[in-house]
């Protein structure tokens, strides 16, 4: 060990009572201290000295090892050199110098809330490299200092006011600001003191110059955090929204007959999509009763408790439900009741224009405010800690076992049981060779909330059987044979890269079934996320064990395919990265033929999450599939149905694509998880419809005879 950083932090505080403990931010002042410290490349390791068993555990759980103060080093008058050499006494007892004593000791206090890791860094390579044997934080200043009064006055201490310079023409001082004194070890353990042989300031920024040591300096930094600290990540399983201020700008817009009209950011939309996708939950809590609330959650897809006389309550009981550690949820608010919430949480966030009270509680205040993207920003963040999260997991050396029905992960999806359903896009070759037309079909699935678009792939002398190769079809593009038509609508490589580019922008996956093998090499060339077996290929065996080999996700069709046949082609692909999807591959389906229950056959017979991928027209077989468990959709999209091809009538028009994808999340939603309880649309009408319960001698509690001076019940729809 090199450098070790030792933080004292004692219970005992005559200006702020429990000074340590003290949130900026959100977090602990102890904690920001020691993720300052852990954040610092050239820290070994961090060390909390304290008598106080909360700033213990606040100290653990930021990271740091805690050694406990005795009383005799913990009162007003304890220095915070006598902490240090305790600490090292007990380090040392312990036997905690496994990789040798240390050679830096970095002294760092609490009552600095921003502590910038980099400076940390710069003054302790100064020591490392023996320019000085002490750096100490310090803020530049060059102000004209005096004494304090006396009998004769005040007096100049940095100056003579009798030839006052200018103060650009003044040399600079320093005030320490107590963040932080690096100090060479063996010269700490021969004086006792923090101050020995060559002293050097590491100069600091004034908005890191305050120290906390009065509930007026707390309060200053608190407000300072939202401007002062770097963004960081996000890390949490679930994120829960007020919606007016926070969707919203906090104006709405009245008409002549009093319905209202609120402003929401475009960009939130696809936060949230990303956000769902990534498999993190969502809701959107509200006191108000407005359809307003209503329409936007159901655009978002995103499930939503109104008209709620307490969030508070709501928010404890989803967390139960949905079995969430509090301290993994955000809760974002903008106004003071949401403080209920803001504390029942280990993310509280506050829009930038919020109740100064939200701001003080909040451990992140957004940039960007309600109404204009702060939803997308939250979104942003949260993900970058989910991307952070699985760049550190390291590889598993073979494909972990996978329970029935589990999840399969499809770019940044998982799809499975419980997670939300992956809707797919079907483009095929409903672009008619033209790159502008598949571009603005991507725009279509992307606008509507897709998670992904599917193309097809083929090599037609492969692909077209020799006796249909020279056969004339008229297309509107002049007759041509077959085979110069397979070619006129199949992508290459170039389009192909401008389509994944533009997948990008828009967040969505894209793939494609290919019909032959060299198009599996094709695709794998384009990095493609996962591949679809097309029910026409169900029994090309040669085909899926090249799609095997990928080791990609598989999404395997099966219309025109009995049992035996998907058996066989499930032991080619295997079960560990497969999505089997019933199908009936009639164009245009009729609802006879839709046989969804096959959906359950599917599940049960092999254990992996099934989807539907539809051929009808309309939308009502789809989004039964849905509430029998498909955990996929894929339909066809077109711009127009009357456009030329094959495909164009069985597809969804951009507004019917919209639609589904909107029911489907409702549908979602209202699926709810078969866990009978009363929810809290159901406690007003509880308390005035219910009878209060009647003893066996006909006396409700408090010994009033049931029916004695209660008044008739209220009428209402009782059921």
């Amino acid at each position: 060990m090199r450098v070790l950083a030792v933080v004292p932090a004692r219970g005992g505080s005559a200006g702020v009572p429990l000074k340590n403990l003290a949130k900026v931010g959100g977090v602990p002042l102890v904690a920001r201290a020691v993720g300052s410290c852990l954040r610092a490349e050239l820290i070994d390791e961090v060390v909390v000295s304290t008598d106080h068993a909360g700033i213990a555990e606040a100290a653990e759980a930021a990271g740091a090892r805690v050694v406990s103060r005795p009383a005799e080093l913990s009162g007003d008058t304890a220095t915070s050199e006598s902490a240090v050499a305790h600490a090292l006494e007990r380090l040392a007892a312990l036997g905690g110098f496994g990789s040798g004593e240390p050679e830096v000791i970095v002294l760092v206090q609490c009552t600095s809330a921003f502590i910038a890791p980099a400076d940390l860094d710069a003054a302790i390579g100064r020591v490392l490299a023996g320019e000085a044997d002490v750096v100490f934080s310090g803020l530049e200043t060059h102000d004209f200092v005096w004494t304090g009064p006396g009998g004769s006055g005040v007096t100049g201490l940095n100056h003579d006011p009798a030839h006052r310079q200018r103060r650009q023409d003044r040399e600079p001082s320093y005030r320490e600001t107590g963040a932080f004194y690096v100090m060479r070890a063996d010269g700490f353990a021969e004086h006792g003191h923090r101050f020995f042989g060559r002293v050097a300031v590491q100069a600091v920024p004034p908005r890191h110059a305050i120290e906390v040591d009065t509930p007026e300096d707390l309060e200053l930094v608190r407000a300072l955090a939202p401007f002062v600290d770097e963004p960081q990540p996000i890390d949490v399983d679930a994120v829960v929204t007020d919606f007016d201020g926070v969707h919203t700008d906090d104006r709405a817009y009245v008409d002549q007959d009093g319905r209202e009209v609120v402003a929401v950011s475009r960009s939130d939309g696809m936060g949230a999509a990303l956000l769902k996708r990534s498999g993190v939950r969502l809701l959107v809590l509200s006191t108000e009763q407005n359809p307003v609330v209503a329409a936007r959650a159901r655009k978002l897809g995103v499930p939503v408790l109104q008209g709620l006389a307490s969030k508070q309550t709501a928010l404890r009981d989803w967390m139960s439900i949905e079995g969430l550690d509090p301290e993994r949820v955000a809760y974002v608010g903008n106004d003071v009741n949401d403080l209920g919430c803001m504390a029942m949480v280990g993310w509280p966030i506050a829009v930038p224009d919020a109740h100064p009270k939200v701001r003080a509680a909040a451990r992140v205040v957004l940039t960007r405010p309600g109404g204009n993207g702060a939803v997308r920003e939250l979104c942003d963040r949260v993900l970058a800690a989910r991307r952070e999260a699985a760049a550190e997991a390291p590889a598993p050396s073979r494909p972990a076992p996978r329970v029935m029905g589990g999840a399969v992960r499809i770019g940044g999806s998982l799809v499975g049981p419980g997670r939300p359903v992956y809707v797919i896009g079907e483009i095929g070759i409903n672009h008619n060779g033209d790159l502008d037309i598949a571009r603005r079909l991507i725009d279509v699935a992307a606008d509507a909330g897709c998670q992904a678009v599917k193309f097809q792939k083929r090599t037609p002398e492969i692909c077209v059987p020799p006796e249909q190769r020279d056969r004339i079809r008229r297309t509107p593009w002049g007759e041509m044979t077959y085979l110069e038509y397979r070619h006129r609508v199949e992508f290459g490589a170039e389009e192909y890269r401008r389509i994944a580019g533009h997948c990008a922008e828009r967040g969505l996956d894209w793939f494609a079934s290919p019909w032959d093998v060299p198009s599996v090499e094709f695709l794998e060339d384009m990095n493609v996320v996962a591949h679809k077996v097309a029910s026409a290929s169900v029994t090309d065996h040669d085909l899926l064990r090249a799609l095997a080999r990928t080791g990609k996700p598989i999404i395997l069709s099966t219309g025109m395919s009995t049992l035996d046949e998907i058996d066989r082609a499930v032991e080619i692909l295997g079960t560990s990265r497969l999505v089997i999807m019933h199908a009936t591959a009639t164009y245009p389906l009729p609802p006879e033929e839709a046989n969804l229950r096959t959906i359950v056959t599917l599940r049960d017979r092999y254990g992996v999450p099934v989807g539907y991928s539809g051929h009808e027209r309309g939308l009502q077989i789809s989004l039964a599939a849905v509430t029998l468990g498909a955990v996929m959709v894929e339909r066809h999209i077109t711009l127009d149905r009357t456009m030329w091809g094959s495909d164009q009538a069985a597809s969804l028009e951009p507004s019917g694509l919209e639609h589904l994808v909107r029911d489907i999340r409702i549908i979602e939603t209202a699926l709810g998880d078969g866990v009978k309880r009363v929810f809290p649309g159901e406690l007003a009408p509880k308390a005035r419809l219910r009878r209060p319960p009647v003893t066996g001698s006909g006396l409700v509690p408090g010994g009033r005879r049931g029916g004695e001076g209660g008044g008739d019940l209220p009428g209402g729809p009782l059921s």
